[in-house]
């Protein structure tokens, strides 16, 4: 479906592609992967022909219905209504219903003995518009656009009212309504929340055409491509599989690369120190010229490529000592006009150490909730308190709150830490990526990308024991967001947590606040888990509420509860059996070892070599097998702290109606 035969392209006059050759079958779906300004969205211009190659050519099959969401969207349906805006990705059944409705108003002013010519022609086009789903067209934006988080009432509105943010969403459900045959997609998950990125991966699971993707959203590139394009260094390189696929892969050949480094580096010592020795020796100076040209070819050959994805690296400071209450909430609500609610009522109280990741739709009020234990907006009505000694840290999604425009890069990271040398600041700076004269920029010209660096910087520059923060992975690439990662890994304060990147909320291992439409609700285990219950449940975790009629609240909870039981009960038997058993083959092996030490102690040489021998085996034993116990064991004891939250889920959201 598309070939890239010898492609050169330079913009800027940065080389971005280097006799680039790849061939993309139809159907094939390829996660595109590489760091910011390597080229990706170029590669896309040049298959939708929006761009062409300096040298070698792109060949994209003809009549390929293509769909391309980009980065930045264009500028368009500024007349238009949402859904109409929604419903334009494909201007052939436009067309068609155009002539089709033209057609039926010429059939009643045409003469009898001239219709069989009109009814033939829009029998031809009714037959053809229906084959390629025009009548379906309305249903499928609509669809779209309410798993992208609009309401019925949005699709009247027109287009050129909504924000950015909620054009994005537009472009992705008009390019999904419209089922293009080759789907190419730059960032799509730019601007969603957790239930739309949700929406959109199960979306593209079941679309059935050639998608490429490029993303830095590792649960879209592990869910949905089949193979990976790393496009870097001017080349493009294709690797099997999703993103932990590739990455594995990837680090196999840098291994394999390294090791032929180091074996070039040996033979290039091997040469210099026998041309230093013999090219002043007439019998070995012809033997010398030609090692001599061996060295040369050898200082030409490829050194090894660097490593894009481990880029950067920093540490938080180390957390301060706090009390065991960080935060403290007690019926917290908050309306911004006094009349709408965001939410009400929040009792919320976080420990010391503890991490929580706020999940909901936009709206929901999870910046808003995250401002308010900041100290940056005061709530309506309830009681907020931080604990003693606790130090707060905030990362804003909205830049122009923590940011003055007028102030430096070094300047805005000065203010939070004046007692830090410039030096020691300069090269926090330059550890994110601020080198030379970029510390004197102004933060108004900052990227989005830059500017979350710069919070980021802003955190390391003066020690926290409490984090809040708000979406701080939007526009960081795959290394920063994997450094950030391993920083919030290492650091032993609290932590609050609002993203839309569900892999960064996995790795991060935090417990579950969701702000649904019945309310705040905590969920003590992690993402996957959560997801999990929502799964088996319902989005809003209490499935076909409306549809139990009469039933008690009671009655469903028992029947929860015995679900959950009964699904544990199946697992729960084998595991500890499981347990029973390695720890029994461990008792097993600890009394041989402890005979045989026993008899050593009587026994003979001979006797003492091989019960050496055979003691040596014990321990090797004895230590795999208690490797093995301590496996199982560590699993059956996840699998009942499992079962137990899940407990306490059910009691805490359904508790009998004498209780409400």
């Amino acid at each position: 479906m598309i070939e890239f035969d010898q492609v050169e392209k330079q913009l800027g006059g940065r080389v971005l592609l280097r006799n680039v050759s790849f061939r993309v079958e139809a159907c094939e779906r390829l996660g595109v992967v590489g760091p910011n300004g390597s080229g990706k969205s170029t590669l896309f211009a040049l298959i939708a022909g929006e761009m062409t190659p300096d040298a070698g050519r792109v060949r994209v099959a003809s009549n390929v219905r293509l769909g391309w969401v980009r980065q930045i969207p264009a500028a368009s349906g500024a007349d238009e209504t949402l859904l109409a805006f929604a419903q334009s990705g494909r201007p052939d059944l436009e067309a068609m219903e155009r002539e089709i409705r033209a057609l039926d108003a010429r059939l009643h002013e045409t003469a009898v003995e001239a219709r069989e010519g009109v009814m033939r022609r829009l029998g031809e086009l009714q037959s053809r518009f229906e084959q390629e789903g025009g009548y379906g067209r309305r249903n499928r934006a609509e669809t779209a656009l309410s798993g992208l988080a609009f309401s019925d009432k949005d699709f009247g509105r027109p287009f050129a009212a909504f924000s950015g943010g909620w054009r994005m969403r537009a472009e992705l459900a008009r390019a999904v309504a419209a089922g293009p045959d080759l789907l190419l997609l730059d960032e799509p998950s730019n601007y969603l929340d957790i239930p739309a990125v949700e929406w959109l991966q199960g979306v593209l699971k079941s679309f059935r055409g050639t998608l490429l993707l490029i993303s830095h959203d590792r649960f879209l590139l592990n869910a949905l491509a089949e193979e990976t394009l790393e496009v870097w260094d001017g080349e493009v390189m294709r690797y099997r599989g999703g993103y932990d696929a590739y990455r594995r892969e990837r680090e196999r050949r840098l291994e394999q690369a390294r090791a032929a480094a180091r074996n070039r580096d040996r033979e290039r010592r091997r040469l210099e120190r026998f041309i230093e020795r013999f090219k002043a020796t007439s019998s070995k100076s012809s033997q010398a010229a030609s090692k001599e040209k061996q060295l040369k070819r050898m200082q030409e050959e490829s050194a090894v490529p660097g490593d894009w994805l481990r880029s950067v690296r920093f540490r938080l400071p180390p957390a301060p000592g706090s009390g065991e209450i960080a935060v403290r909430m007690e019926g917290v609500g908050h309306s911004y006009d006094g009349a709408r609610w965001v939410f009400r009522g929040v009792d919320w109280q976080v420990r010391r150490g503890e991490r929580w990741v706020l999940i909901g739709p936009n709206g929901a009020g999870k910046s808003t909730l995250l401002r308010i234990v900041a100290g940056r907006l005061q709530p309506l009505e309830g009681r907020v308190q931080l604990g003693a000694r606790v130090m707060p840290g905030y990362l804003s999604q909205d830049f122009e709150e923590t940011f003055d425009p007028a102030w430096s890069v070094y300047e805005t990271v000065r203010a939070v830490a004046s007692d830090r040398g410039e030096a020691d600041l300069r090269a926090l700076l330059g550890s994110l990526g601020f080198r030379g004269g970029e510390g004197e920029k102004r933060t108004a010209v900052l990227s989005g990308g830059e500017r979350v660096r710069l919070g980021l910087a802003r955190l390391l520059a003066r020690p926290a024991n409490l984090l809040v923060l708000d979406e701080p992975t939007t526009h960081l690439d795959i290394p920063a967001r994997e450094a950030l990662e391993e920083a919030l890994g290492a650091f032993q304060g609290t932590l609050l947590l609002v993203s839309h990147d569900i892999e960064f909320v996995r790795r991060v291992q935090a417990k579950v606040l969701a702000l649904e439409a019945e309310g705040v609700r905590e969920y003590p285990g992690t993402y996957d888990e959560y997801a999990e219950w929502r799964e088996r449940t319902g989005r809003d975790g209490l499935v076909g509420e409306e549809s139990r009629g009469s039933d008690s609240r009671s009655e469903r909870r028992r029947r929860r509860r015995a679900e959950v039981v009964q699904r544990y009960s199946l697992i729960r038997r084998p595991l500890e059996e499981a347990v029973a058993v390695a720890e029994e083959e461990v008792e097993r092996l600890e009394r041989e070892q402890k005979a045989l030490l026993e008899s050593l102690l009587a026994g003979s040489t001979d006797e003492k070599a091989r019960g050496g021998r055979r003691l040596r085996e014990l321990q090797a034993e004895l230590e795999a097998a208690t490797i093995r116990w301590e496996k199982v064991a560590d699993e059956a004891d996840r699998a009942r702290q499992k079962f137990e939250r899940e407990l306490q889920w059910i009691e805490k959201e359904m508790k009998p109606d004498a209780d409400l």
